[in-house]
This record gives structure tokens, C-alpha cells and sequence, in this order.
């Protein structure tokens, strides 16, 4: 749909193109008013055209980046479909035979690929939200540019058009002469400036938001703010050698010894209390 939208623009803009160098074309055998007005309005025309087809390139930016949503979505599916496969298989096997001892390698891999798709899916939530965002940047900020820069070709436009005298002639009658080439030169000047100068922060239109509006945007960016999380970034950093402190020299560490328990102590050196050679224990994952 995106590419069909962005073909039809194109012809858009092609046709206007067309139109401008027509009009001009049309207005060769008029009066020289009407002769030197449609030549300049076929410039601005002509403009406008440039305008959409610039405006499709920046199109093509949005459609890129909302694509790439699709494609994060698609990387995720293998992890959700090997999730989803491995549940009907546990089922399957609970009905057919509930002591199956592949019943527990399957749920140990489910608990595995579910791990596997907890994280694919928060990335994808996340690049979601950023992708989504960024898209519409650029089509708004686009269209914002597009839009007023139109508006002031349109102006210019009209400014032309006081050239043309349109004041009533009875038959017979002759016009005065047409002296507005430099005004119309000057104001294509003016309007080509216009253009070249624009920016963002000059832009005309201005949305304002209503006070009720504001006061609810503020407390759901409020709303989110309390809901930041712990900053777990550096969870996984090695613990460096200095920093490792025994638990008895912790502020909060108090040593409770239960009522028969042997607790070994030093006196002078030697080891007291029982002591014995505990194998090491191994936890498998």
C-alpha cells in the first residue's frame, strides 16, 4: 500500500510539472499581462511539483523505517513458533501418555525457549515504540515543510494575479499598457528567497495544544516517569577484587548462632570447634 501511495505521488507530481510548462505554453499567444503572469505562475507551478517530488523522497524515508518493523517482527516468529510447538507437543503427549519421561526434556526446553522469547519480544517491543516513533517523525516533519512551503508558494501566487488588470473594456476599447514584468520578476524573486530561507522554527501554522490537553499529557508523562524501572545495566560487570567485603564487616551483618549449632573459633592461632571437609557443590543449570 505504502509503495502504491508513493506511485501516485510521483504521477502527481510528473503531471503538475507538466501542467506549469502547459499553462506557460497556453499563455505565449495572450495579452502581455495575461502572457507574463501565466509564464510566471507556470514557474511556481512548476515548484510545487519539485516540492512533491522532494516530498516523496522523504515519503520513502518514513516507509523504510516503518518496513523495518516487519522485518524485526519476522526475525521474532522462528522463537514464538518453536514456543508455540513445543507446547502442543507437551499437550499432545499429556493425553497420550502422561508418565512419558520426554514430557519432562520438553518442558525443560520450553522453559528455555521461553526465556529465548521473552527477550525477542522485548526487543521488538522496544524497537517497536522507537521505529514507530521515528517513522512518523519524518513523515510529520515532511509534510509540515511540504505544506508550508505550498502555502507560501500559493501566497506569491496570488500576489501575481494583482497583476492582471481585470477591469471591464467595452468593445473597441484598448487596454493600457502592461508594465509589470520587473513586479512579476521581483515577486518570483521574493518567493524563491522565501523558499531558500525557510526553517522550521519560522513555520506559520502552530498547533496549540487546549489546556485540558496539556494537563493530561503532563500526567501521563508523569504516570511514566514513576513507572522506571532499576537500572540493571551493570548487573553482569565482574566484581573487582577490592571491592569484594567479608559479610561479618557489614554495617547490617549480625551472626546468629542457633542453639546446638558448633561454631568453629580460633584461639591463638589454632582452630577450634569442628571442622570438616565438605565436598563442593554443583549446581546444574
Amino acid at each position: 500500500m505504502e509503495k502504491n501511495v508513493m506511485r501516485s505521488m510521483e504521477m502527481v507530481s510528473r503531471e503538475r510539472m507538466e501542467t506549469a510548462q502547459q499553462l506557460s505554453i497556453w499563455g505565449e499567444n495572450c495579452d502581455e499581462d495575461v502572457s507574463d503572469v501565466t509564464d510566471k505562475l507556470g514557474v511556481l507551478l512548476y515548484e510545487i511539483g519539485e516540492l512533491e517530488d522532494l516530498f516523496v523522497d522523504r515519503y520513502d524515508q518514513y516507509r523504510v523505517t516503518i518496513k523495518s518493523i516487519r522485518n524485526i517482527e519476522a526475525s521474532v516468529q522462528p522463537s514464538r513458533d518453536r514456543k508455540q510447538k513445543i507446547t502442543d507437543e507437551i499437550a499432545k503427549l499429556k493425553y497420550k501418555d502422561p508418565n512419558s519421561p520426554r514430557i519432562v526434556v520438553l518442558e525443560q526446553e520450553l522453559v528455555r525457549a521461553e526465556a529465548e522469547s521473552l527477550v525477542a519480544e522485548a526487543q521488538l517491543s522496544n524497537i517497536t515504540r522507537e521505529k514507530l516513533k521515528a517513522a512518523f517523525q519524518y513523515q510529520f516533519d515532511a509534510l509540515r515543510e511540504h505544506c508550508e512551503k505550498v502555502a507560501l508558494i500559493a501566497g506569491y501566487g496570488k500576489h501575481l494575479l494583482d497583476l492582471v488588470d481585470d477591469t471591464p473594456v467595452t468593445p473597441g476599447e484598448t487596454r493600457h499598457a502592461y508594465d509589470g514584468y520587473d513586479a512579476s520578476k521581483a515577486i518570483i524573486q521574493d518567493c524563491e528567497e522565501a523558499l531558500a530561507n525557510w526553517v522550521t522554527s519560522k513555520a506559520s501554522v502552530k498547533p496549540a495544544l487546549s489546556q485540558r490537553s496539556r494537563t493530561l499529557s503532563q500526567r501521563h508523562r508523569d504516570t511514566l516517569k514513576g513507572r522506571e524501572g532499576v537500572d540493571l545495566s551493570g548487573q553482569d560487570q565482574p566484581l573487582g577484587r577490592d571491592s569484594w567485603v567479608p559479610a561479618d564487616q557489614h554495617a547490617t551483618y549480625q551472626h546468629e548462632v542457633e542453639d546446638g549449632e558448633d561454631v568453629a573459633s580460633t584461639v591463638d592461632g589454632e582452630s577450634r570447634g569442628r571442622e570438616e571437609e565438605r565436598e563442593p557443590v554443583t549446581v546444574s543449570v
